[in-house]
């Protein structure tokens, strides 16, 4: 956890816009509890939120495509807690890799809400649970709707950037 340089931002304006929300399975303790904070962003940003489960992260990216393909913007939630052999290294960088290409190749934003960590307890402390330093359910959706907006400003600007301006 850094600790410190979060932006600061509780909620956006975001009525009209829809929430894909795709949650992992796996450490339901957590992504129900995230899945529940992303939820309640949503709503308290006054936008509408869709949800839809997988089992586990490597499965996020697939869902997170039908669902900007179909809606506004995209979070992904899970948890991927290290353990003895590489297999951490794979599911993160096919998880960050596959969240990445989604939101290029859709033109949406897809807010990566996977908590990758070394121990449990560092999962606890960023899942937004009583006593929880982070709440990266509501984080990460209050950042994707920002970049939504910021999306939007830039596609009614009129005026002309860049090397030709």
């Amino acid at each position: 956890m850094a600790g410190f340089g979060e932006p600061g931002i509780d909620t956006v304006d975001a009525a009209g816009l829809t929430v894909g929300v795709v949650a992992a399975r796996w450490h339901g303790e957590l992504t129900d509890h995230m899945l529940e904070r992303a939820v309640a962003a949503a709503d308290a940003c006054g936008a509408r939120s869709v949800v839809a489960r997988v089992a586990g992260s490597v499965e996020l990216p697939v869902v997170a495509q039908a669902l900007a393909r179909r809606y506004d913007v995209v979070v992904a939630l899970g948890v991927v807690v290290r353990g003895a052999t590489a297999h951490f290294d794979y599911v993160c960088r096919s998880v960050t890799d596959g969240l990445t290409r989604v939101a290029l190749d859709e033109g949406k934003p897809v807010g990566h809400g996977v908590l990758t960590v070394n121990t449990i307890e560092q999962a606890r402390d960023r899942a937004g649970l009583p006593g929880s330093a982070e709440d990266k359910g509501w984080a990460t959706t209050v950042a994707v709707l920002d970049a939504a907006l910021a999306v939007r400003g830039l596609a009614r600007t009129t005026q002309r950037v860049g090397f030709d301006a």
